[in-house]
């Protein structure tokens, strides 16, 4: 439940994010349209922190998977893959053991240490839904089968499949303890020319559904990634009531997916980026044209910062820093967290120890866009 405890001020007039760091390597490409035009896209849509925060992977549709050495700003040449598809997801676990990638149609998992890949799946329909449980043990991820859980040791399935509500699944979430998954889909309404979107809650064990909540949006499929907040007992998401669309994000109980304290209100756009820091203290969201960072206990907006057309937003694991990657830019943008800021949430420098700390606290803390 939201603290009712204050927080230092800070003013959060909207001002600029200055990167400290842009990465640049990844090429223009051409998708081809639902009305069978070709056009020439740049955006970067996946993008995942190593949890030492020295490293960085990013996938593109360019056909190319990145690594790159945040210490020295430039990308490991020696470790960029090269495929014959589009790249359609990238997540690095957070013990850093496993790199996932989902290339065409094809789920694949890389023990780094070893170089050694595995397929895991072939035939996945929502390519960009997959998730890595917090012990970095379990992988979930949509298939034409349904959700699906495998060990991420043996590459054998443990769970599943799940049947969602929604013909379109938009986001995965397991638990701390990796008991419950936590599930986004949608459908289109076509008597109220409304998407229907569905907030579930399942019992991996026993693959039941234990509850549901059902909103509506104007938008479709937003794929943004839904956290597990508060040791399993609450959930954060974007979530469409019939009065705030998808500009706003709640807190929900999650055993009867009730609102908990008060909503996080302030975009007037749709909310396109959603990350929450490993300790759960600080919320990072961005619409096309801001990215705001909140308190997440007091609600309160810490800061908002003009960035067009933005696409994608993540945190680093030690929540010292956000790097996002614009529609209209084949670039990364790595930008220090201002110290105020991260003052007035008690976030001092952290020693590697707490960092270590840190990554075994909290939900996930990103979703592939």
């Amino acid at each position: 439940m939201a603290s009712s405890s204050k927080q230092p001020s800070i003013a959060a007039n909207t001002s600029v994010l200055t990167p400290a760091m842009t990465l640049e390597g990844h090429k223009p490409y051409m998708l081809t349209l639902s009305e069978g035009d070709r056009q020439e896209f740049k955006y970067i849509p996946y993008i995942s922190y190593f949890p030492d925060g020295k490293q960085m992977i990013s996938g593109s549709y360019d056909k190319t998977i990145r690594r790159w050495d945040l210490r020295e700003g430039k990308e490991i040449k020696e470790a960029r893959e090269v495929y014959k598809d589009r790249v359609h997801g990238v997540r690095v676990s957070r013990d850093g053991r496993w790199v996932v990638t989902v290339v065409d149609e094809v789920l694949k998992v890389c023990e780094v240490e070893t170089g050694i890949m595995r397929t895991f799946h072939d035939d996945l329909m929502t390519l960009k839904c997959i998730e890595i449980s917090a012990d970095s043990t379990l992988l979930a991820g949509e298939s034409y089968d349904g959700i699906q859980i495998w060990s991420l040791d043996t590459g054998k399935l443990v769970a599943g499949p799940f049947r969602s509500t929604g013909v379109v699944v938009d986001a995965l979430g397991l638990s701390q303890d990796s008991r419950k998954l936590a599930v986004t889909s949608c459908n289109f309404d076509q008597w109220e020319s409304k998407f229907k979107q569905y907030l579930e809650v399942w019992d991996v064990q026993s693959q039941k559904l234990v509850v549901t909540r059902e909103g509506s949006n104007t938008r479709g499929w937003i794929n943004l990634p839904v956290f597990w907040t508060t040791k399993g007992k609450s959930i954060t998401a974007v979530f469409a009531s019939e009065s705030d669309d998808i500009d706003t994000i709640h807190e929900f109980d999650a055993s009867t997916l009730k609102t908990v304290g008060d909503s996080f209100q302030g975009h007037t756009d749709h909310i396109w980026s959603l990350a929450l820091s490993f300790d759960c203290l600080l919320l990072a969201s961005a619409s096309s044209d801001t990215i705001k960072l909140w308190s997440f206990e007091s609600r309160q907006l810490l800061a908002s910062f003009n960035v067009q057309a933005l696409h994608s937003l993540i945190l680093s694991p030690d929540s010292h820093q956000l790097a996002y990657t614009t529609l209209n830019e084949a670039r990364i943008y790595v930008c220090d967290i201002p110290a105020n800021i991260l003052a007035s949430i008690g976030l001092a420098k952290e020693t590697s120890a707490h960092l270590a700390k840190l990554l075994d606290v909290c939900g996930p803390a990103l979703l592939l866009i």
